[in-house]
C-alpha cells in the first residue's frame, strides 16, 4: 500500500545539510558516521538551485569545523532561505556575530537537565559552552531551541528539559533515539509512553511529527509533513537521502540537479511512504502511516508496524495534550519524526489539541 505521488505544485523543501562528519565530541548515542567526510559549498548550492528550498538546517557533525559554513550561511540568507543549525555549541561559537545573527534558529543539544549529567554524557565544559552561546543568541536576537534525544537513560527527564528550555526562552525539540549503531540507548515500550505523558502534562505542543504520538493525540498529518515528503538531506558523503538514519548509497547531488523536486518520487524516498499491510485497516493509518519508517527499517521490518504502536499491541491508550498558543513556529516542525513543545506558563490557558495542530 503506497501513498499517492507527491503534488509538487506547492512543494517547499526543508533541506538538511551535513557539511562534515567531524565533531569535537564523541557522544555515545550519536548516529553520525565515523570519519571526516566533507561536503562542498558548491554542491550544497547546486542542490539549492535545483530544489524549491524553504529552509536549510545544518546538522550531522559539527559544521563549524568546516571552513565554508560562514560563507554558505551568508549566501543562503541572501537568497531569502531560513537558515538553522543543530550544534553542541561549537559551531555557534565558531561564527562571528554578523553571521550567527543571520540564523532563524539555533538548536543546542542537551539531553540531561543538569550540568553534571550533561557533561558526563557529552564532555566537561560543554554545558558552559551551550549556556554561553544561548546567551549570545539572545543578545543577537536569534531564537534558540534545546534539541534532545529521548532514550532509556533520560526518559524521565523530559519535563525538566522543557522547564530548562522555557527558562531560557527556548522551545524543546525531542527526537526518539534510533538504533543506528545498536540498542544500548533504545527505549522500551512503557518508557516511551511514560515519557510523552509526563512531558504533555506540563508542556504545550507546538508541532508533533512523531507518527505514533501524533496518531494517539488525534492530530491529522499535514500534507507534506514527514521525512522524505518535503524533506531532502545531503550527507557529508554527498549522498541525498530522505532521512539521516537510513542508507546513503543511492542518490547523489547530480541526481538532484537532474530531477529537481521530483527527487522525492524516487524509490529510495517513496519506500518510506509504504504502509505495512497489517496497518491498512487501522483508523489511525492516515495519521501515522504505520509509524516511523526509519525506525521500522532499522529493525529490519519496514513491512511491519511501528514497535511503539499500542493498537498493534491491543493496548489502546489515552493520551492528551494542549496546543501551544499561536505564535512561534519552528523551521524543523514538518521535517522529521520530531516533537516540539513549549513549557507551559503557570496558570496559562491552552486549548486541547485540535485539528488546527497539523504537525507542521
Amino acid at each position: 500500500m503506497s501513498a499517492a505521488s507527491t503534488d509538487r505544485r506547492e512543494l517547499r523543501i526543508a533541506l538538511g545539510v551535513g557539511l562534515t562528519n567531524a565533531c569535537n565530541l564523541a557522544c555515545a548515542h550519536c548516529y553520525r558516521s565515523p570519519g571526516s567526510d566533507s561536503l562542498s559549498m558548491h554542491d550544497v548550492l547546486r542542490a539549492v538551485s535545483a530544489l524549491p528550498v524553504r529552509a536549510v538546517n545544518f546538522g550531522t557533525g559539527e559544521n563549524g569545523l568546516h571552513p565554508e559554513l560562514a560563507p554558505l550561511a551568508r549566501e543562503l540568507a541572501a537568497q531569502g532561505i531560513a537558515v538553522t543549525m543543530t550544534t553542541n555549541g561549537y559551531s555557534a561559537a565558531a561564527l562571528p556575530d554578523d553571521v550567527l545573527a543571520l540564523f532563524a534558529d539555533v538548536e543546542l543539544s542537551i539531553d540531561f537537565p543538569s550540568q553534571a549529567e550533561h557533561d558526563r554524557a557529552r564532555g566537561d565544559g560543554n554545558w558552559a559552552l551551550i549556556e554561553e552561546q544561548m546567551a549570545r543568541c539572545a543578545r543577537l536576537g536569534v531564537r534558540t531551541t534545546i534539541a534532545s534525544v529521548l532514550m532509556a537513560a533520560n526518559h524521565r527527564a523530559l519535563p525538566d528539559l522543557a522547564r530548562l528550555a522555557g527558562s531560557r526562552g527556548a522551545l524543546l525539540r525531542v527526537n526518539v533515539f534510533q538504533s543506528v549503531r545498536g540498542d544500548a540507548f533504545a527505549l522500551g515500550y512503557d518508557a516511551f509512553w511514560e515519557a510523552w505523558r509526563a512531558l504533555f502534562d506540563m508542556a504545550d505542543v507546538v508541532s508533533c511529527g512523531e507518527p505514533i504520538v501524533r496518531a494517539m493525540l488525534g492530530i491529522p498529518r499535514a500534507p507534506g509533513a514527514g521525512c522524505g515528503v518535503e524533506t531532502v538531506r545531503i550527507t557529508p558523503r554527498g549522498a541525498v537521502v530522505p532521512c539521516v538514519y537510513g542508507a546513503d548509497d543511492e542518490l547523489r547531488v547530480d541526481d538532484v540537479e537532474r530531477l529537481g523536486a521530483a527527487v522525492v518520487d524516487e524509490p529510495s524516498f517513496r519506500r518510506l511512504n509504504v504502509v505495512p499491510n497489517e496497518c491498512a485497516g487501522c483508523p489511525h493509518v492516515a495519521t501515522c502511516g504505520g509509524g516511523c519508517p526509519s525506525r521500522r527499517a532499522l529493525r529490519g521490518s519496514l513491512d511491519r508496524g511501528d514497535e511503539y504502536c499500542p493498537i498493534l499491541r491491543g493496548r489502546p491508550l489515552p493520551l492528551t495534550a494542549r496546543a501551544a498558543p499561536e505564535g512561534r513556529v519552528s523551521a524543523k516542525a514538518s521535517s522529521a519524526c520530531t516533537v516540539i513543545v513549549a513549557a507551559r506558563s503557570s496558570g496559562a490557558e491552552g486549548a486541547r489539541v485540535q485539528a488546527r495542530l497539523t504537525g507542521r
